[in-house]
């Protein structure tokens, strides 16, 4: 069984995406097949996964993976730059919503013929669905991550709560929150109520509560927005109502993190930060959700892309990730950093779950959630539509509008988005 130490560099939840590098050729009959991966990790991330590459390339002795990194920051500008001049990468990794965007800046290839298709099937179903581009599997995820409940345990205690009995249901956590506030006179709670700079932080965090509500954010061809409907309605009236008792206070996001809030929808990447040196004792649950709806959470992460450049390079990007996606290196990863499996299999499997309840079992109701994750609409329009689906909402938020009148607002706007394209 594998026993490394956990460690995990911040991974950006909702949107930042950068690759690197520049294209390789292929090589041709008993040449070498050289490949160029572009990704943004830094840290322990970039020095594992550049440690894997290197065990491939030992094994595998007719092909030659390079890997190459830039700040997320210059993703964009770099790849359409290569586009232009013809130097796209072999194998690109980025966040899993740009996908849509990087299909279309150049041709991606269809990985089904290239990937077995049992680690396919293997993948978690909604990782596999969002590569999934007009009937062509344009990415496969190699990382993953997704939002549960966050707590601190002193408040919990200090507010008379149960530490080891975290709130399972929407009305629980109102009643834990309030408990919280009324003792420590400290939020219960956190939200993220703003918009921002591109309103996924709002987005990412509501859209949880929306499917566990029973909604949908848009169509299931994406045409237009889902989200105006008593389900949506449920959900902004639960943030709503958060605000207006106090449990939540607007624009206060991060006050948990500082130790001055009881409990907060975190992501997964949030344990593996505060793993070795916690700012105080805290606790993980799944997310709670409605007493009548369903558990559900959001997925993050990132997906791998090969450019559709040569047939020799093409095979062999696809042979590496097929490598990558066998169980023993999903478990390798995943163990070295924090990061969640991508397929089933190691999810489940004992000597996984072994490693996470000796090594860091405030990960395991992440781990479980994977079976209820959900991923964000596959349209290269998402980034415009959360922000304009954000601004509307935040009226709600700060009372400016009522639920229907943003969630009226919201509709609009993401429709206008969709129309204008």
């Amino acid at each position: 069984m594998h026993r490394t130490p956990l460690t995990l560099a911040a991974i950006g939840a909702a949107g930042l995406l950068a690759l690197t590098g520049c294209s390789a050729s292929g090589g041709d009959g008993g040449g070498t097949t050289e490949v160029t991966v572009w990704h943004y990790w830094d840290g322990t991330n970039a020095d594992t996964f550049d440690a894997m590459v290197d065990e491939y390339n030992s094994s595998h002795p007719g092909v030659e993976i390079s890997t190459s990194q830039v700040p997320n920051a210059d993703f964009l500008t770099k790849l359409r730059a290569s586009a232009t001049s013809k130097t796209l990468p072999d194998l690109a990794i980025g966040d899993l919503v740009w996908v849509p965007q990087i299909e279309q800046i150049g041709s991606l290839a269809d990985l089904t013929p290239y990937i077995p298709a049992d680690t396919l099937a293997d993948i978690t179903p909604a990782l596999t669905s969002f590569g999934t581009i007009d009937g062509k599997q344009v990415s496969v995820p190699v990382s993953a991550n997704n939002l549960a409940y966050m707590y601190n345990k002193t408040l919990f205690e200090e507010a008379g709560l149960d530490p080891e009995d975290p709130p399972t249901t929407w009305e629980e956590l109102m009643a834990d929150g309030k408990a919280v506030l009324e003792k420590t006179g400290l939020p219960g709670y956190d939200l993220f109520t703003q918009a921002g700079d591109n309103g996924e932080g709002l987005t990412w965090n509501f859209q949880v509560n929306l499917w566990q509500a029973g909604g949908e954010f848009l169509t299931e061809d994406n045409s237009a927005a889902a989200f105006n409907t008593p389900e949506g309605e449920k959900a902004l009236q639960f943030w709503v109502d958060l605000i207006e008792s106090g449990v939540s206070p607007y624009a206060k996001w991060g006050e948990f993190e500082k130790g001055q809030g009881g409990s907060a929808q975190e992501g997964s990447w949030m344990v593996g930060i505060w793993a070795a040196d916690p700012p105080f004792e805290f606790g993980t649950a799944k997310a709670p959700y409605p007493s009548d709806g369903v558990p559900a959470t959001n997925l993050g992460g990132e997906q791998a892309m090969v450019f559709d450049n040569s047939d020799e390079t093409t095979e062999a990007a696809a042979d590496f990730l097929s490598w990558f996606l066998e169980p023993e290196q999903v478990t390798s990863w995943s163990e070295q950093t924090g990061m969640l499996p991508v397929t089933t299999s190691v999810a489940t499997s004992d000597d996984y779950l072994g490693w996470v309840e000796e090594t860091e079992p405030r990960l395991l109701p992440y781990v479980e959630q994977m079976a209820d994750a959900h991923a964000r609409p596959n349209t290269p329009l998402y980034p415009k539509i959360s922000m304009a689906f954000a601004t509307a909402i935040e009226t709600a938020l700060s009372g400016d509008a009522t639920v229907q009148e943003a969630l009226d607002a919201a509709e609009a706007a993401v429709d206008d988005v969709i129309e204008q394209g």
